[in-house]
Parts: C-alpha cells; structure tokens; sequence
C-alpha cells in the first residue's frame, strides 16, 4: 500500500508541475534579483532600489528596444536556428529611416527635397529594410542550406559596413517632432508590449506557430508532415529582420539622431534575454511571455549593477556567465525532459 500512495503522490506532483506555467519559476528569478539588489542596496547605498519608480520606469524604457529584437531572436531559436545580425540590422534601418525624417529646417538634412516627409515614410522605410535583410538570411539559410550562424554573422558584417557606406560614416541629425515623438515618454514600452502580445498569440494559437514549434522539434517529422520548412523558415527570418528595423526606427527616434554604430552588442543581449527566458538553443521550446521576462531580468540587472556603482566591465563578465548558466540549465533541461 505503501508504494501505491508514494507513486500515486508523485504523479500527483508531476501533474502539479506540468499546470504551473513556464514563466514561474523565470519571474521568481525576477523577483529573488531584484530583492537582492534591494538588500545590497541599503548595505552599500544606503537607498532603496525598488521603492525609486524613476529607476523602474527608466529599466523598462531601456528594455524595451532589445525586447523588440527578442521577440524576433525567440521565433528563430525555437526553429533552432541563431540570428547573429539584428544589433547591425538596428544601426543600418535607424540611418535609413533617419535620411527620411528629417526636417526642413536643418540646414545639412541628407535629400533636402525629402525633408518634413509624413511619419509613416520612414517608419515603413525601417522596418522594410529590415525585412529584405531577414529575407536574405532566410534565403540563405533555407536555400543554400549554410548554417544560421554564417548566414547571419555574414549579415551582421555587411550591414554595419551598409549603415556606415550610407552617409560615408556621418550621423544623420535634424529629425522631425513626428518621427522623435515615437521614442518619447513611454511609447517605447507601448511598441514592444503589442508586439510582444501579438507574436504570443500567433505562436500559441495560428498555424504560424505550430509550424515554428514543429520545425524546431523535428524537421525532418516537419517535412514529413506537410510543412514546407523552407519557405517557412525564410518567413521566420524576415520577421525577425523586420523586429529589428521596428527596434532601429525606435532607436533613432528615442535619441533623436542615427549613428552607424547604434545597436552593437544588441543581437547577444537580445539572445540572452531570449535563453534567460527559457527559449531552449536545440530548438522547440520557447515562449514570448518567458521572453519578456528574459528582457526584464537583463534590465533589472543592468540598472543593479549601476546603482551599486559595479565598473562597466565587470557587467559585461557577469552578463556572460549568466548567459553561460543559462544555456548549461538549458542542456540540463533538455537531457532531464529525454529520460
């Protein structure tokens, strides 16, 4: 009898764990950093890091650019496949959509004939060059068969080289109130937020995502099944392409100018917040809501680091051993979810 009731509450645990969601267990996370940083504060600070909205509100206005590339990065890696270029992708669509919004009264504007054009130009502008760069790494990936990781480090490179070719290396200045209006107040948090909700309803609930499930999981059952994987891949891509040329557009606008370095770094952080989310590297498994909070821990800890007065480079070897630990959790994950 007594083996009976012991197996019996283990199933009944099991089923337990299977109805929690997810994301729990990443939002403790959340929660156990954040009171960390609220200890240590009053040890070494002698302030609060909660109780400052202002700093809340700037943590969320910070995220919210890489949060847009995660959603993109999140659809990719659960084809498991690896975005390496939409930190580039940024800084190229936010000099093109800038040469378009700029306005009539700046004496050194890029196409002076071109100048006080409707916001909807450029915005279009940023997110369509985003899109072709996607749709290429699509190609690539899907046609040629190269993997991901030189499809898209191939991207990476010509695109910087692209945004700095654009203006031969000067910055793109003199944007109109229209455009600049778009990264003000909390606009940023607004964009990202509906694109997140949306990217979490087409991968739970359309065919969209069930074919990004099946890819991920097995290509080869997915081929099987009916899919086609390559035009679908090559969908998945420009999507993420075009996240990061939403992400550019918001970036000009949020420092009201457009430099050829903007957005370096941004495709790992983006990464990051996508595996810290729970989004597994062999592909599969992943959700946007884990996502968002993937973005939130990377800008918790950033602000962290900053309120104790943690050098900048210490950050960054931090960051890496969490992203780091987050893949080995992921391994671990993967190997407990086969036996």
């Amino acid at each position: 009898m007594s083996t009976n009731s012991a197996a019996q509450a283990q199933a009944a645990a099991q089923k337990t764990a299977r109805r929690l969601p997810p994301e729990l267990s990443i939002f403790l996370v959340l929660v156990g950093i954040a009171l960390v940083y609220e200890i240590l504060g009053w040890i070494f600070v002698g302030q609060s890091f909660l109780m400052n909205t202002q700093r809340l509100t700037i943590i969320i206005l910070q995220v919210s650019v890489i949060g847009i590339i995660a959603v993109g990065v999140t659809q990719v890696i659960i084809t498991g496949g690896i975005d390496l270029s939409s930190g580039s992708v940024v800084g190229m669509t936010a000099m093109f959509s800038a040469s378009l919004a700029q306005a009539s009264t700046w004496p050194r504007a890029l196409y002076p004939s071109l100048t006080d054009m409707p916001v909807i130009v450029p915005v279009a502008l940023g997110i369509g060059v985003g899109l072709l760069a996607g749709f290429v790494n699509g190609q690539l990936i899907a046609r040629t068969k190269i993997p991901p990781f030189i499809a898209t480090l191939g991207m990476m490179v010509s695109a910087r080289g692209i945004s700095k070719w654009y203006t031969k290396g000067q910055p793109v200045s003199g944007l109109s109130d229209q455009f600049s209006f778009i990264g003000t107040g909390i606009w940023p948090v607004v964009i990202f937020l509906v694109v997140a909700v949306i990217f979490h309803i087409a991968l739970r609930y359309t065919r969209y995502g069930k074919f990004t499930y099946a890819i991920g999981a097995n290509v080869q059952a997915a081929r099987v099944s009916g899919i086609n994987v390559e035009s679908h891949l090559v969908k998945v891509y420009a999507i993420a392409g075009a996240l990061a040329g939403l992400a550019g557009v918001v970036t000009a606008a949020r420092a009201q100018t457009a430099q050829a370095g903007m957005g370096v770094m941004y495709e790992l952080d983006a990464i990051a917040a996508t595996v810290i989310g729970g989004t597994s590297l062999a592909g599969g498994v992943g959700r946007i809501t884990g996502t968002v909070i993937g973005t939130v821990i990377l800008g918790v800890m950033t602000s962290g680091f900053t309120f104790l007065r943690v050098d900048a480079f210490y950050q960054e070897i931090v960051k890496g051993v969490i992203i780091v630990a987050a893949v080995v959790v992921d391994v671990y994950r993967q190997k407990k979810r086969k036996t």
